[in-house]
């Protein structure tokens, strides 16, 4: 038997305002698959967002492709002794060798 959503006010945990959890995301969750309630109001969940978009954002490092010599980047630091590729370049590296492995 299924039991019936209704909305829910919830407090959030970053700045304790309470927030309405509407039947409707309720039942998003559950299609989604997601056991818990949401922990921060709409305001909070968008400033944790922009700020994880702004760590990754200042952890990308310029390259220069060592199959194209296309201007890129990547999340990681590259080393001297290893190629560094551009997105495409990477893909079409990643799919010969997928092509290419021993079974």
């Amino acid at each position: 038997m299924a039991t019936e959503l209704v909305d829910k006010t919830l407090a959030c945990r970053e700045c304790a305002n309470t927030f309405v959890w509407t039947a409707g995301e309720q039942e998003f969750y559950a299609q989604k698959g997601l056991l818990h309630e949401p922990q921060r109001c709409l305001d909070c969940r968008r400033r944790a967002k922009a700020e994880r978009a702004a760590i990754r954002a200042q952890t990308m490092h310029d390259i220069v492709c060592s199959s194209c010599g296309q201007p890129g980047q990547v999340p990681f630091q590259p080393r001297s002794d290893r190629p560094v590729y551009c997105s495409e370049c990477f893909e079409t590296h990643r799919a010969e060798a997928h092509t290419t492995a021993p079974s």
